[in-house]
C-alpha cells in the first residue's frame, strides 16, 4: 500500500473515530493502531484513548500489541495526561497484553526505558509511568534458562 492510500485509510478511520456509535470508535481505535507510526494517526488515537473507557482499553490494547516504539509512544503520551479512571483502563490494557509472556514484557520495558529520554516531555513522563506498571507485572510464562527443562518447550510457568 502506498503512502497516499495509507493517508486515505487514516483519514477514513479518523472519521470513524468521531462516530456516535461506540462500536465504530472501537473499530477505529483498532484500525488506527496499525498506523500509529504516522503522525496523522496520533491525534485521533489520543482522542480515542481519552474518550469512552471501553474504547480506551480496546485502543490501548491494539497499540500495545504492535510491540513497538510507535504504539508505546502513543500510550505513554496518553498515560501522562490520563485522569484516574482512564489510567485504570490503560493499566488494565497493559496487564492484558503483557501479563502472559515475560519476553514481551521485557521488550516493552526496554522500549519504555528509551522513551523516558524522549524529547517530548509528555511521552517521557508517560513512559516513566508505564515502566512502573510494567515492572510490577509478573508474567505467567518465562523463558527456560540454560540447563533447565520444563517439559513444555521454550517457556515455563512460574508459580
Amino acid at each position: 500500500m502506498g503512502s497516499d492510500q495509507r493517508r486515505a485509510a487514516v483519514r477514513a478511520l479518523g472519521a470513524l473515530a468521531r462516530s456516535d456509535d461506540w462500536r465504530d470508535r472501537a473499530d477505529a481505535g483498532h484500525g488506527l493502531a496499525a498506523f500509529a507510526e504516522m503522525p496523522e494517526a496520533v491525534g485521533p488515537l489520543l482522542e480515542l484513548v481519552a474518550g469512552d473507557t471501553l474504547i480506551t482499553r480496546h485502543t490501548v490494547q491494539s497499540l500495545l500489541r504492535r510491540m513497538d516504539r510507535a504504539g508505546l509512544s502513543v500510550v505513554a503520551s496518553a498515560t501522562a495526561v490520563a485522569d484516574a479512571q482512564h489510567s485504570d483502563w490503560i493499566h488494565t490494557a497493559v496487564l492484558d497484553v503483557f501479563g502472559i509472556y515475560a519476553t514481551e514484557r521485557d521488550e516493552a520495558l526496554s522500549v519504555c526505558e528509551g522513551l523516558t529520554r524522549d524529547a517530548d516531555a509528555r511521552i517521557a513522563e508517560g513512559a516513566r509511568r508505564l515502566l512502573a506498571d510494567l515492572a510490577a507485572i509478573d508474567p505467567v510464562l518465562h523463558p527456560v534458562r540454560q540447563g533447565e527443562t520444563s517439559g513444555q518447550g521454550s517457556v515455563r510457568r512460574i508459580m
